[in-house]
């Protein structure tokens, strides 16, 4: 119930928000479609991609496989006037502050600490290493909220969505909005 749980319900839900497919260097979980869920790749064509600067984000995730985001699908996306929406962890999204500044950015966490690692032991995709990684790193992440312009809480992955949808669609949330 974490970022790709929200993005996917973003994707099934508002045809006219662009939800980008990743690419990365790590292997397909069971049930991962090439070019649904990520585009696979090798190691050799992710650095033709870096090399041919294709990629406008990317990041070695947890210390082990390597993510980013072509930058040509986001222009095409963006030049037919569709809003996008990147799946993408902290170092990706400091480099899309940094090329794109006025990108709106949104921090997506978990409840606590002990309610991410219940869910990462549900899904059972993780070794107790990686889950171990993908903690620390969630540590870390979650420091760096105030980096973001909204930070939603995901308590609930109807709500969640619903709020990144709105934030999409208008800059703000239903929150900020109660605040005015």
């Amino acid at each position: 119930m974490g970022k790709g749980t929200i993005a996917a319900r973003v994707r099934d839900q508002c045809p006219d928000i662009w939800v980008s497919v990743s690419v990365t260097t790590r292997p397909p979980r069971p049930g991962e479609i090439d070019g649904v869920h990520y585009e696979f790749v090798d190691d050799a064509e992710f650095d033709r991609l870096v090399a041919a600067d294709d990629l406008l984000e990317w990041a070695v995730v947890h210390g082990a496989a390597r993510y980013g985001t072509r930058r040509s699908a986001v222009d095409q996306h963006l030049a037919r006037g569709q809003a996008v929406l990147l799946e993408i962890d902290l170092q990706g999204a400091r480099q899309v502050r940094e090329k794109v500044p006025d990108a709106l950015m949104v921090f997506l966490a978990p409840p606590d600490m002990t309610e991410l690692e219940r869910r990462l032991v549900g899904r059972g995709t993780e070794t107790p290493e990686e889950r171990a990684r993908r903690l620390q790193t969630a540590e870390v992440e979650m420091a760096a909220d105030a980096e973001f312009d909204l930070t939603i809480v995901n308590t609930d992955v109807a709500t969640a969505a619903a709020e990144l949808v709105d934030f999409v669609r208008f800059g703000t949330s239903a929150d900020s909005a109660d605040d005015t």
